[in-house]
């Protein structure tokens, strides 16, 4: 059950004095009067205790919480089916929600909301996610009036954005979350990374809330790998470590920790994530597999089995990829181009499909990952013919520029324009010499006559001005 705080009252009880902290962002002073209204056996703080938790990323505990209110005076808390869902407990969540829908309710326009929700998120596992999607919209707009006003574990808004992205539909997810609230502005922020928009992946330098921070993160560390900036990766890599560190596993973090998990397979720092990556696995198995949630996470599976070079474990996850292509468009999309990175980490490079799976994850959002799998491709085959052809699409998808004053030509030679291509593909000195059938010394020479052509002091500078050029993944 929630309460609206009277933003003239300052005194008060102390669960209503506990909510105003937390509603003002004060978690810390909001726990501490919430434990002290707990004590006091008042049913209103533990609720208030519950949703700070949540917030905190902590629904384990939160569930705990719900439990002890519900014992004061028998009632039952739909938010607490949202937390059983997020750790994992389908069976504890069912047997909740049936009595939360049993139990007498005053009808107000919040207990519908908490309704909503909870029906919602069972659904987003066990039904329909579009059913879901619907249900999620309905709760943000019954709640607007209360905006600012109450406490919740979690907005609905938040909630809708989540399953938007877990189907593909980023424009229904930037529309779902409209406020300036660090929880919204971070979601937006993820939206704009999934695009590849990475000027409008913004981040701040820490957040408080655990739950917020390992989105941050996962976001600081996702654009430093679409950058192809390994010095940027290995500055952001502590702060992504120490955020799944600190955030237990639950089912609505699986995006972030997946970008994490790449850009960690990336570094060789596999170690860090396989424990979590094994709760989220077991999470999911608990409830079923449900293929809404599971896909994303099979998505960046599979692309850290990319960056570890790991075919076998690419197709695990392009095998469970496929098993739920038919949910969606967007898993659709996502197990056909999971089948062309197979062929293209065996050295069987087909032009036309690795083009139209491109061509498709630019369809559902993802231009970005499209442009890499085009880009990985053409680096990989001898067909000059094809290269071209798989550059060009990368290209394209990326948004580069293609007119005679903004292309590479005009600058570089041929043979530079190819090994500019190459070294931006993460190639090195020797493998671009073996593609090209010239040695690593003449290779070197190249490079050193492109960064004196594009006026570049250092390496690092080399690659971002060669990105800008030729837009390689």
């Amino acid at each position: 059950m929630t309460h609206v705080v009277d933003d003239a009252v300052e005194t008060g009880p102390l669960s209503a004095q506990a909510e105003a902290a937390a509603l003002e962002g004060d978690l810390d002073t909001a726990s501490l009067l919430a434990d002290r209204a707990i004590l006091d056996g008042d049913r209103h703080g533990a609720e208030v205790a519950a949703a700070v938790l949540a917030q905190r990323g902590m629904l384990a505990d939160s569930v705990a919480l719900y439990r002890w209110a519900e014992s004061v005076d028998g009632g039952r808390s739909g938010f607490a089916v949202a937390a059983l869902l997020g750790v994992g407990d389908l069976a504890q969540a069912t047997e909740q929600l049936s009595a939360f829908d049993d139990a007498v309710r005053t009808p107000t326009s919040l207990s519908t909301v908490e309704s909503l929700v909870a029906h919602a998120l069972s659904e987003s596992v066990t039904g329909s996610a579009v059913a879901a999607l619907s249900q999620l919209v309905q709760a943000s707009a019954v709640l607007e009036p209360h905006a600012g006003k109450v406490l919740l574990p979690d907005t609905p808004a938040a909630l809708a954005c989540l399953i938007a992205l877990h189907l593909g539909q980023l424009d229904m997810a930037e529309s779902a979350v409209g406020d300036d609230s660090m929880r919204h502005a971070l979601l937006r922020a993820w939206i704009s990374l999934q695009r590849g928009d990475l000027a409008a992946a913004d981040v701040p330098g820490h957040c408080a809330r655990p739950r917020d921070e390992l989105f941050a993160a996962a976001i600081a560390i996702g654009v430093a790998r679409r950058r192809s900036d390994l010095a940027g990766l290995l500055d952001a890599w502590p702060r992504a470590r120490d955020a799944v560190i600190a955030h237990p596993v639950d089912l609505f973090v699986l995006q972030p920790l997946g970008e994490i998990a790449v850009a960690a397979a990336r570094l060789h720092e596999d170690e860090w994530l396989a424990p979590r990556l094994a709760e989220a696995d077991g999470l999911l198995e608990r409830l079923g597999r449900p293929a809404l949630w599971s896909v994303p996470l099979h998505w960046f599976a599979l692309q850290a089995a990319v960056a570890a070079e790991s075919p076998s474990a690419a197709a695990r996850h392009a095998a469970a990829l496929s098993t739920m292509a038919r949910t969606s468009r967007y898993a659709a999309a996502l197990a056909g181009c999971a089948r062309a990175w197979l062929r293209v980490l065996a050295g069987d490079v087909q032009v036309e499909p690795v083009v139209a799976a491109a061509r498709e994850l630019r369809a559902v959002g993802l231009g970005w990952d499209g442009a890499r799998l085009a880009g990985q491709a053409a680096i990989r085959t001898a067909d000059r013919a094809a290269m071209t052809t798989l550059l060009t699409c990368a290209r394209a998808l990326h948004g580069a520029p293609h007119s005679a004053e903004d292309s590479p030509a005009p600058q570089l030679s041929a043979r530079e324009i190819e090994v500019a291509e190459l070294l931006v593909g993460g190639m090195t000195y020797k493998q671009i010499g073996e593609r090209l059938f010239i040695s690593a010394k003449t290779v070197e020479h190249h490079v050193a006559r492109i960064r004196q052509r594009l006026g570049s002091n250092s390496r690092r500078e080399l690659l971002v001005r060669l990105r800008a050029l030729v837009a390689g993944s």
